[in-house]
């Protein structure tokens, strides 16, 4: 006796050895036994053999029409045998049964299974959706291969075209251009991004990383909506002295500019004026919601992504031949520069001029201060403040010991220039200086009054944001509220509206449990660490092309530590080959070569130790 069962989703046959009716022994066609629950047995025959059986089953298998066979089955539950009684119009043979059996058990999309050998015809409407189905994933699986050969010949298909750059960095693993993709690289054995590169899908290696900037922190793209720029108060007071800015010549979000009116002790009054975008910019309203999407102005050497729309920026930069909005700090300084008052308002500031960096620098230097010399725009007032800018270094005991460079990036239509500048010069302490000043005060005049700020600490090293007052000791202040680069930073502006009510004696937006202001903290901080590595990303990638422009092939470098080096010239870090042990300070040259821009890097092999001066 042999039988027909179902077992580990599979439709068998195999030979009765015992039969112990709830279960039994039995021999598969392949010659394995085993136990078999009685429950399980389909449909037990004398004859023929059970691998005659199952391959006659399988042949007529083949030859059933399943949509026949569906329309035969009709609409109510019905068990195999039945179904292959009406199919063959006679009692199946054991072979015709279970080709019956296989036909059903292999097509769920026409029959529904509702126990061991019985079925139901599927609904109509849900068949011809499952058949779609079907028919569209063979379409999709025959245009996948179709994409995948051309991947791997190194054509691009033309319909990845439009979405290389999320491919990329960003991919939709549901997608069929990425199940293409990732065959494709499968069999090539290359990365997604090399094999788009080998296709010549990425012909601008600055757009491919620009992208990959877009699609992780501005998925909406980098223009803004259409927002209408609120206008300041009208009724603003006016300062009684003229302002000037010190930027570089780029810079158009002015957020800072400084008045001087000397008094006849040889003392001042001081007034550091700050760009006051929170006069217009109500909390909660759209503009604010975009500011607080943005967090941050982004900076890299080849363009700029502003926190707030142009026409924003515009209305309430401090541009100079204007009377600007501002929110004001005055201080009165004695004859020994020590700080006697200081006060907080809202005023409206005649800006005279906005000096720039390139054509001040020349003028106003450490060998130009105090000496006869021709005279400039704002040059007596620049030496004084100079001046109190030591005292106020000296007093927070954090004279600058180290000389050190900035890198100054100019990107025109892909010409790349890199010029070092000294940092810690005149222009730099009297701005710095005086914005440290400004940020410790206001943090200091927030925390008096119980109004909560956003405040920048650091202790043991650590940098962090908090919403409590505490030491900056990097810096070597009680406390450090960002407050003065409100058209840049999303917690300026959020301290610049708290200050504002504080001065004004109004209630804070914000409390100091207020969950926006914690939100706040938490998404700035994450949106300025990633802004400031890819600015540092795109400097290193302005270092390459640099590089490549100047057709360079070596250049001398400092040993860093262990086998990092500092290429001279250029705020670039790379990895040595080849160097015999190396200590930090030690000079060399190196040969340059591989440079990747995608992956932006390069090869620096060891060539010569260069002879140390002195």
């Amino acid at each position: 006796m042999y039988v027909l069962y179902e077992e580990d989703g599979d439709i068998k046959a195999g030979t009765l050895l015992a039969d112990n009716d709830s279960s039994l022994q039995i021999e598969s066609q392949h010659g394995k036994r085993g136990k078999l629950k009685a429950n399980s047995v389909l449909l037990r025959y004398p004859s023929p053999s059970p691998a005659q059986v199952m391959e006659s089953a399988r042949a007529l298998k083949e030859e059933l029409d399943l949509d026949f066979l569906w329309e035969v089955a009709g609409g109510e539950e019905f068990g195999f045998e039945a179904l292959a009684t009406d199919y063959f119009g006679h009692t199946p043979t054991p072979a015709e049964a279970a080709a019956i059996a296989l036909a059903l058990h292999n097509a769920p999309i026409y029959f529904q299974k509702k126990s061991k050998g019985r079925y139901k015809a599927a609904a109509a409407d849900i068949l011809a959706a499952a058949k779609a189905g079907l028919e569209r994933r063979a379409r999709e699986a025959a245009l996948r291969a179709e994409w995948v050969a051309q991947l791997v010949a190194g054509q691009l298909p033309e319909p990845l075209r439009a979405h290389v750059f999320e491919l990329a960095h960003k991919p939709d693993k549901n997608s069929l251009e990425f199940k293409a993709l990732n065959e494709a690289c499968a069999e090539t054995s290359l990365s997604p991004v090399r094999l788009l590169d080998q296709c010549g899908a990425i012909p601008s290696s600055h757009e491919f990383h620009r992208q990959a900037f877009r699609l992780a922190h501005f998925p909406k793209g980098f223009g803004f909506p259409e927002l209408a720029a609120p206008l300041p108060p009208p009724d603003l007071p006016a300062a009684d002295a003229p302002a000037f800015s010190i930027d570089d010549a780029a810079t158009t979000e002015i957020d800072d500019a400084f008045s001087l009116l000397f008094r006849p002790d040889g003392g001042a009054r001081v007034g550091i004026h700050i760009a006051a975008p929170a006069l217009g910019i109500l909390p909660g309203s759209d503009l604010d919601r975009l500011a607080a999407s943005r967090l941050s102005t982004v900076y890299t050497p080849a363009e700029k992504f502003t926190m707030l729309p142009e026409d924003l920026i515009a209305q309430y930069t401090l541009a100079e031949n204007r009377a600007c909005p501002a929110l004001s700090l005055y201080l009165e300084i004695g004859p020994d520069y020590r700080i006697e008052t200081l006060s907080t308002v809202a005023d409206r500031v005649n800006i005279a001029a906005n000096l720039r960096h390139e054509t001040l620098e020349p003028l106003f230097n450490e060998n130009s201060i105090g000496q006869p010399g021709p005279d400039y725009p704002f040059r007596h007032e620049l030496e004084w403040l100079f001046a109190f800018a030591g005292h106020l270094e000296a007093a927070r005991g954090k004279a600058e010991q180290v000389q050190r460079h900035d890198y100054v990036f100019k990107v025109k239509e892909e010409h790349v220039g890199i010029t070092p500048r000294a940092r810690g010069n005149p222009i730099d302490k009297l701005v710095s200086e005086l914005m440290i000043l400004a940020n410790n005060r206001w943090g200091e005049f927030l925390a008096e009054r119980g109004v909560a700020g956003v405040y920048r600490a650091q202790t043991g090293g650590k940098v962090r944001m908090t919403l409590r007052p505490a030491p900056h000791e990097g810096l070597g202040v009680n406390c450090y509220a960002w407050s003065t680069s409100p058209l840049r930073r999303y917690v300026d502006l959020v301290n610049q509206r708290q200050i504002l009510a504080a001065a004004a004696g109004e209630s804070p937006p914000h409390t100091a449990s207020d969950p926006l202001l914690f939100a706040t903290v938490r998404d700035f901080e994450l949106a300025y660490d990633a802004y400031n590595d890819y600015q540092r990303r795109m400097e290193r990638y302005w270092c390459l092309r640099w590089i490549q422009q100047e057709g360079l092939t070596e250049l001398d470098a400092t040993a860093w530590r262990e086998n990092l080096i500092r290429l001279d010239g250029l705020p670039f870090i790379a990895r040595i080959t080849g160097a015999p042990t190396l200590n930090p300070g030690d000079r060399i040259r190196v040969a340059l070569a591989d440079i990747d821009l995608l992956d932006i890097d390069l090869t620096c092999r060891y060539l010569a130790p260069l002879l140390q001066s002195g």
